[in-house]
This record gives C-alpha cells, structure tokens and sequence, in this order.
C-alpha cells in the first residue's frame, strides 16, 4: 500500500494555512513589530490566495492550542531532544511503556485517544497537533500525515543535506515509533459482520505509512508494532551499544504486520466485489504457531503455521485444535489428524475413523459408538495400531475406557496403542480416563471444518488451488445402469462406501458391509468399508491391485457387500470388475466415463451384481 504524504506549498517554516491563520491574530493584537511590513504583506497575500477568509477564521477559533504550546513544541522538534512518537488502537501496556519511555528522558508525541490514555497514566504528552501545528481534520483521515512527523522519521541521520533540511524547516527527529493499526481484522471477522462504509473507515492510512518509514529507516529509527516488544524495547534503550540485528528484527516485523494488514483488506474487498474465487494474485498471511521437532524425516527441520486468511476465521479445522495432553504435535502427526477429522466430519451417524499415514484404515458408523470404535480397529488391526482414532461424538467416561483398555484383535491381548485421539469434545471424566492412557498420548479437541474453503497444494514454483472436494451422498444420483437393482440396504451401503474412499489415496477402493446389530457400517481402506465394518485399498498405482488390497483385508465379509471405487474401471473382463463380481459384492459404485463402461454393465449382469454410476469422480493424489 503507497504512504500517503502532505506537503504544504512553501518552504517556510510557518507556511501551512493554520500558521498563516496565526499570522492573522497576531497581527491583529499588534504584535507586527515582530515582522517586516514586506513579510507581513506577503505572508497576508499568500493567505487570501490559499484559502477563503471564512475558512480560515473558522479554523483558527476551533483551534485551541495556545502560543506558549506551539514554541515549545517548536523548541522540542528543533532541539535534539529524544523522542518517540506512539499511536494505538491496541493499548496494552501503554502505560508501561509510557513510564519507561519517560524514564529515560524521552519526549513522547502522541496522538487522539493515545495521548489521553497517556496522561491519565501520568505521563507527559505533546500532542501531535502541537507539533504539526495543523489541527485533525477529516474525521481523523489526517493527522499524521504531515512533514513534521515523517520527514522526522524518514530523514538519514548520516546524510548532511537531510539534517540540514529539519534544520531548515524546524523539524525534530524520531528516534522510537511505536504504532499498531486501527483493528481491521476484528471489524469484518465480527459475528454480527459489518457494513461495507465501516470496513472502509477502519482501514488505516496513516499507521502503516508511519510503521513503513520507520521501518525502512530502522538505522535510524526503532519501530515497535508488537506490546510483546515493548519490555525488550525499554531494555534496549536503556543499554549504551548498538545492536543492528535488534534494529532489523523489529523493522523485518513491522512490515511483516503491514503486509498482513494489506492482505486482510485486499481479500475483503475482493468477496466484496463478488469476483471469482480464484482472484488474479492474492496473499496467504501465516502465523508461526510452533517450531517443530523436524518434518516427515528427523534429517528436515520443520515448523508448523495457521493460516490468517479472513476466510478462516471461526473455520474449524485441526490447525486450530486444542491439545489436552501429550507430547508436541509432529510434522506427520499434523498430517494424520488432519486427515482422520477430515474423513470423520463427513458423517452424521456417530463414527469412528482410524488413519496411518494419512489413509483411512477403518471407518464405522453405528448407534453405539463404542461398538464403532470397535469395528473400525478390527478393519485392520495391524494398520490401526499406532495410528490416529478420530470420533465425531463426545469422547466420554465408558468410551475413554474402551479405549484405554481395548485389546487388539489379532491377537486379544495386545493393548491398542495410538499417536493421537481427536474429537469434538471431551467429557471431564473421559478426559481423565484418557490421560492415565499415556503420557505422550496426543489429545485433541477439534471444531468441523467449514464447507467451501479454497484447498491449496504446492509444488515446485508455484501453487495449485481448487475448491474443497465437499459432495456427500445427499448432493448427487446413484444411477443403477445393471438389470439388477440393489436393495435399500446395499444401496445404503454403496453409499457410506462411495462417502469413504474420497478420503482414500488414489487409485481407491472402498468395501462396506452393513453388519447386523443395530445396523452398523465398516470401511476397509484399500477399498473395503463395512456397513459396520470398512476394508480400503489405497495409493496403488494400477486399480487392480487396490481392489485385491481391499477384498483381501475383507475377508469373508465381502460377502453381500458394496464396494466403491474413486475412478471408472477402465476394463471389466478377467480384470477388476469381474474379480469383485466373483469374490461375491452386491454391488458396485463408480463414477463411469469409460469407454468401456458397457463391459463393465455387461460383466455385472452377467453375476448379477448391481452396478451404479455416481457420475461423480474422488481422485485423491
């Protein structure tokens, strides 16, 4: 965003309009013997042609700052006094820093509801306008947007010409500014939202021209954006080195929050255009929320960033999960939850999800969710352990007990062992229970992800971005293309199936099976899920091998089952359709638009398997 500047029309020091209004009423209480008649005369000419006689009056009996005011803030500016210059919205530890400022003998010019604060704090004030000597105007669109304070500011110290123009002019210097910004980002992120016109007004002009020309004069100038600074700012005033290092830690900062700032505004007014949400460039502010122990591998350093953006706001999301307990979240744990919530958040009916390496390796639906919990392990049990378990339901007593003491079942005796447990909420005891679990056992309480949201991915130069991949069952048809057609059940099934493998790698297959008791759903990864129980085959490269993935981990369950797949079959003979007609599925659900979809329909007529077309593909690389 440009900085914004006043410049007046003469050289002179006196030569803005509220000087030459000053002007006036000297002259008119008889103090012309302290100026030439020439000067008089033309500082009286250059008057009448700037600006109409009854806007100046009105200017000058608004004004209330009195001679002595003036010269000795005319005396501070030009007498090589110490000073610092603050203008908040945020006034945390304002008077703090006030009294350390003072302290150490710093002049403080500050501004509106600062300098206020200020001196109800105690501490000793001029006001901008005393300084400027040009009073507020335009409801506060101007008032530090003037000479005296910026070229206070930008001015080199090292360059003789820039000093010898203050001198000039009876400019002082800045050595500290301290700003932050009128609060922009809590305005439009607002729950009630906001009016177009009051967004408008809270975007500030004249902080982030001050912060930028302090900043890019930091040799010169210390800026502080942040209160957290405002301890290490004190001690290092009080210190006699310097340190360039400090210098350009706070200027690197203060641009840093300027660039956020700019970014929250373009984005606003972007959504307020109604434009595409693919804009022609835009700016993802991130925020340092944790270093980590390293990344996907212990030789990489890694960290961990939210994203700022106003779009997520209040989103949900793991990024903004709460943990309860446990060691520090990993690079790949990071990754894992993400996508065991992901996956878990689509359900309605109380689920369990379990995730290795980012894939779903069990998922299951039913009216107990301890029963869920259950047959969501027993998908894969060797993959499960060690995994994430992610719950959509409250975690309570009963269910933080089967999960501290449920056995794996392999083996019946193995104590299932997890990297993390996510959910919605936490029943105090359930927390309790969970706890005692483990000591590196990572808790996690979690808000659904909102719909909608703009999904980028990275690669080398550039970035990809599409929309989130948000369809559920409900939002398309399963159109039955076979002579037979599958019952409510199967249908059922083909579809918790179908819901499942869009959170399964690619190439994808999902077996579900609705087992009896209350009627339950399983997923198998690597295309298995269960109406109760859920087998997948997941991230092969030919689809073949996934179904085999899949079908093996089922078992006998596949039996009356329904399998998903994320892409059409691009062959049906002695290849995977007729293999999953031969193992004994139900039915079949892909999206078509293959060139041999006719194969494929032939080949399900031919067992009597119920093939659908959701018409609808779920790549997930």
């Amino acid at each position: 965003m440009p900085a914004f500047s006043v410049a007046s029309a003469c050289k002179a020091p006196s030569t803005s309009i509220f000087n030459r209004s000053r002007l006036f009423q000297s002259l008119s209480s008889q103090k012309l013997h302290a100026l030439s008649a020439a000067k008089v005369s033309t500082d009286i000419e250059l008057l009448s042609l700037k600006s109409s006689s009854k806007k100046v009056k009105a200017m000058a009996v608004s004004e209330s700052i009195s001679t002595s005011q003036l010269e000795s803030a005319s005396r501070s500016s030009g007498s090589g006094t110490k000073q610092v210059l603050i203008s908040l919205s945020d006034k945390s530890d304002l008077a703090l820093l006030g009294s350390g400022l003072q302290s150490l003998g710093y002049t403080i010019v500050s501004t509106g509801g600062t300098a206020t604060s200020l001196e109800n704090a105690g501490v000793a004030v001029t006001k901008v306008e005393q300084l400027t000597r040009f009073p507020e105007m335009l409801d506060g669109r101007v008032k530090t947007l003037h000479p005296y304070v910026h070229g206070g500011i930008l001015a080199r110290r090292d360059l003789k010409h820039h000093m010898d123009a203050l001198e000039e002019h009876g400019i002082g210097t800045f050595d500290v500014v301290v700003v932050n910004l009128y609060p922009f980002y809590d305005k439009v992120t607002s729950s009630g939202g906001v009016h177009f016109d009051e967004g408008i007004e809270n975007i500030d002009i004249g902080g982030p021209a001050m912060i930028r020309a302090a900043a890019k004069n930091h040799k010169d100038v210390l800026v502080v954006v942040d209160p957290q600074d405002y301890a290490s700012l004190l001690d290092y005033l009080k210190g006699d080195q310097d340190d360039e290092q400090f210098r350009m830690r706070l200027a690197w900062k203060a641009f840093q929050h300027v660039a956020a700032y700019d970014s929250a505004v373009s984005e606003w007014l972007w959504k307020q255009t109604g434009g595409d949400k693919f804009p022609p460039s835009f700016t993802v502010p991130l925020s340092l929320k944790s270093s980590l122990r390293y990344g996907e591998n212990p030789h990489q350093k890694a960290a961990f960033y939210v994203d700022k953006s106003l779009a997520e706001v209040n989103s949900g999301g793991i990024a903004t999960a709460v943990q309860h307990h446990g060691k520090e979240m990993s690079y790949n744990n990071y990754l894992d939850a993400d996508a065991a919530w992901n996956c878990v958040s689509e359900f309605n009916d109380p689920t369990c999800v379990v995730v290795k390496h980012t894939n779903p390796c069990g998922v299951a639906s039913r009216n107990d969710i301890i029963e869920a919990y259950r047959l969501a392990v027993k998908a894969d049990p060797v993959s499960a352990f060690g995994g994430i378990v992610a719950f959509n339901v409250e975690v309570d007593e009963a269910l933080a007990k089967d999960i501290r003491e449920f056995r794996s079942p392999t083996d019946g005796e193995t104590r299932m062992f997890y990297e993390i447990v996510v959910a919605p909420k936490y029943s105090e005891k359930g927390l309790e229970i969970l706890r005692g679990k483990s000591k590196t056992l990572r808790i996690l309480e979690a808000k659904k992800n909102d719909k909608g949201k703009l999904s980028l991915r990275q690669v080398g130069g550039g970035w990809l971005a599409q929309e989130s991949d948000d369809l559920t069952p409900e939002d398309i048809h399963f159109k039955v293309v076979s002579e037979n057609t599958p019952t409510e059940k199967e249908l059922s099934d083909a579809q918790f199936a179908w819901l499942c493998v869009k959170h399964v790698k690619s190439n994808a297959i999902v077996i579900a099976k609705h087992v009896k008791s209350n009627a339950i759903v399983i997923a198998k990864v690597n295309t298995i899920i269960y109406s109760v129980n859920s087998c997948m085959g997941s991230g092969q490269p030919n689809r073949l091998e996934s179904m085999r993935i899949a079908m093996r981990k089922a078992g006998d369950e596949i039996k009356g089952a329904s399998l998903a797949s994320d892409a059409f079959f691009p062959f049906a003979w002695n290849d995977a359709v007729e293999e999953a007609c031969q193992s004994g599925v139900s039915v079949i659900a892909e999206p078509g638009g293959s060139i041999r979809d006719k194969d494929a329909v032939d080949c399900c007529n031919k067992y009597g398997v119920s093939l659908v077309l959701t018409e609808v593909r779920h790549f997930r690389h």
